[in-house]
């Protein structure tokens, strides 16, 4: 799994295995890799669609490269934040 991603559940608190005091392993909050990972890549993808979104905003001049970052990430926060 990306480094990233593991980093990133962890911060979420999303866990992978659950050890007890003694050691035990515990599958009380359990989330398999795979799942986490399939999931990760499913939000890269909304946010690749987003920015391709950004992209085909029609303008009267070319945009810079500033404005078409900003029109993607005001796409990707629509996408998220709504």
């Amino acid at each position: 799994m990306n480094e990233r991603i593991r980093e990133l559940a962890l911060e979420a608190g999303i866990g992978f295995t659950l050890w007890d005091d003694s050691g035990r392993e515990m599958i009380d909050n359990y989330t398999p890799e795979e799942q986490l990972e399939k999931f990760a890549e499913l939000i890269v993808g909304e946010c690749l669609e987003a920015c391709s979104r950004a992209n085909e905003i029609r303008h009267f001049v070319p945009p810079t490269q500033e404005q078409v970052v900003l029109s993607c990430m005001r796409e990707i926060e629509t996408t998220f934040r709504s």
